[in-house]
């Protein structure tokens, strides 16, 4: 059965980096689940997904693959019409339907403090990126962390353009009307408000939905066994489907 394993693809947000999924990898490394974790680029929704399936294309076998936040976006697009991908797992994560902006889901319900914790400033490029103030962050993204590791978290987090957040899902067919899909969400998180998670996971027919309590937007870094368990739970059933079908 071990070949059957999918590898887990997992794609991070805005203002977070790679390592917010190290958590979660050693947990899913304790059961022989192989893991990669993927950068990001957050400089627009169309270049962030194909750099994604382009790391998608480099695995051999089934993947189940994972986003936090704004990389909901970006997996529904990398996923598409891709048959490499067996399960989607949306970890405070975004689901969008074509068209939607990171900008319009996140505006679709009221509870969102993100916009006034933000430092724009422009790039070169053209146009502006978005940062989470340093002193704002602890609050904001990963209240349910300690001082120390939100500080690190401030640190190291990677901003995004407006573009990116504006840019509307462009494929016609998202990956979660083909692809099962499980959801994972803070209760408290002060990002993505609580009724845009619940209204993604009741439009992508979750198979498992999972609301942690007191948990922030930074799910990951917080709750790993959690979101691993998620994670998990989407593999497994790709593979109960392998022997159903056999």
């Amino acid at each position: 059965m071990s070949e059957q394993k999918p590898t887990v693809v997992l794609v991070h947000g805005a203002f977070a980096e790679s390592s917010s999924w190290n958590g979660v990898i050693a947990q899913l490394q304790q059961h022989d689940v192989r893991a990669v974790a993927v950068a990001n680029p957050l400089r627009s929704l169309a270049g962030d997904a194909a750099y994604v399936r382009d790391v998608l294309a480099s695995i051999d076998g089934p993947i189940v693959l994972v986003g936090h936040s704004y990389a909901g976006l970006v997996i529904t697009e990398a996923a598409a019409g891709n048959d490499a991908v067996v399960g989607l797992v949306y970890v405070g994560a975004f689901v969008p339907e074509t068209g939607q902006s990171a900008f319009d889901l996140s505006n679709s319900a009221p509870g969102s403090t993100l916009g006034d914790a933000l430092a724009a400033y422009p790039v070169s490029s053209g146009g502006n990126e978005f940062a989470i103030r340093p002193e704002l962050f602890h609050h904001q993204f990963a209240a349910d962390v300690s001082a120390e590791v939100a500080a690190l978290m401030a640190a190291t987090q990677r901003p995004v353009t407006q573009a990116a957040l504006s840019e509307g899902l462009p494929t016609e067919h998202p990956a979660w009307r083909d692809i099962p899909s499980w959801h994972v969400f803070g209760e408290k998180d002060l990002n993505i408000p609580v009724a845009v998670h619940r209204a993604g996971a009741e439009r992508a027919a979750s198979r498992g939905t999972h609301e942690i309590a007191g948990a922030s937007h930074a799910i990951s870094v917080s709750e790993p066994a959690a979101v691993a368990a998620t994670i998990a739970e989407a593999a497994k059933a790709y593979i109960a489907s392998l022997s159903a079908a056999a």
